[in-house]
């Protein structure tokens, strides 16, 4: 296994991160232990949860952080093993103060954590979104304020709940030792500088890593996100590295029941693009995922990707990226199949 410090801290962490949004839903509690296992005896140390997972598929939220408590009570060693992180800011429940990043909801969000993880501490505390604000009257009208009625894709809101009561409330779980440290997920370059920048005022260590959608296929964050990730010593930790299944190869043998649509109802240049990319596998004698994952960590700012598996196997598999040195020429047909927005912000598309 290799290792990196987490961002501009002296946190150590795997160049891989074990995410677990598909324990339970996807992968029964023996089989989630497992994987579990396997990640761990891997050299894994770095795992990565939320409250609200188990919501999605199965409307249990919290099921993934009960999953992996009871497998940290199994053998007490593994919790000073292992770095844990979790995230706070989707709805809990009915009740309006059981969403969104007040200092009420913090507070109740992190011991509900602690309780499901059956642990004294978060090593990683993420803000799992930028708070958007209460809902609209017009979702009312609509009935879409239940808690999870616009997860995905709620309108545009001001930023609700201010950074000072963000930072307040996260310093005081700091200061009783139930989070270490703080990340943020989902959220545009300025409201990561707006929230080191608050903290620098506080004189606080701040953020340290976020978490963005970042593969192959959706390249956007370089515009802004791993410019100020780099300027404020974040370390960037991609979820849906293989484009949920995309850049994996899965399209190819999608498997009734899976998420990941099949090759045939791709678009016919995103089609051409997969084509490329497994041609250049073959060529490279690299399984697609492995490649898809060995140019993320040829990033810099990335610290590592957080990798998803559904079967202890997945884990193995992934394991190789790290041995896996991708040389100009290839970086460079990478860059030609599935071309980035041209560079970061402003010089992408000013002169």
């Amino acid at each position: 296994m290799q290792y990196t410090h987490l961002g501009r801290t002296g946190l150590v962490v795997s160049r891989l991160c074990l995410g677990t949004a598909s324990l339970g839903p996807h992968a029964s509690e023996a089989e989630s232990h497992e994987i579990l296992n396997v990640a761990l005896d891997a050299g894994i140390n770095f795992i990565d949860t939320a409250d609200i997972y188990g919501w999605w598929e199965v409307r249990q939220p919290g099921l993934s952080e009960e999953i992996i408590g009871r497998w940290l009570t199994q053998d007490r060693s593994r919790r000073n093993r292992t770095v844990l992180a979790s995230k706070v800011y989707f709805p809990m429940g009915d009740a309006v103060n059981d969403r969104g990043l007040s200092a009420l909801h913090i507070r109740q969000a992190c011991e509900d954590s602690l309780r499901r993880l059956q642990t004294d501490r978060i090593d990683l505390y993420q803000l799992h979104h930028v708070d958007r604000g209460l809902p609209q009257p017009w979702e009312y009208e609509q009935g879409i304020t239940r808690p999870y009625g616009a997860l995905y894709r709620p309108p545009h809101r001001r930023h609700e709940t201010p950074w000072e009561e963000i930072w307040q409330a996260l310093e005081v779980l700091v200061r009783q030792g139930k989070v270490l440290y703080v990340g943020s997920s989902n959220f545009a370059a300025w409201n990561i500088v707006q929230a080191c920048e608050r903290a620098e005022a506080r004189r606080t260590l701040g953020l340290v890593s976020d978490q963005s959608v970042y593969n192959l296929a959706n390249r956007a964050i370089e515009l802004e996100i791993l410019p100020a990730c780099r300027e404020y010593g974040l370390g960037q930790l991609p979820y849906s590295p293989l484009g949920a299944g995309l850049l994996s190869g899965a399209m190819k043998r999608a498997e009734a029941g899976r998420r990941t649509p099949p090759y045939e109802s791709l678009e016919p240049g995103v089609r051409a693009q997969v084509d490329a990319h497994d041609a250049l596998c073959r060529e490279l004698g690299v399984e697609p995922a492995t490649l898809s994952l060995a140019w993320l960590l040829q990033n810099p700012v990335v610290t590592a990707p957080i990798i998803g598996p559904r079967r202890a196997g997945q884990v193995s598999s992934s394991l190789r990226a790290l041995e896996t040195r991708l040389d100009a020429a290839a970086m460079a047909r990478l860059d030609e199949i599935w071309p980035g927005p041209g560079g970061q912000a402003p010089d992408a598309y000013a002169w």
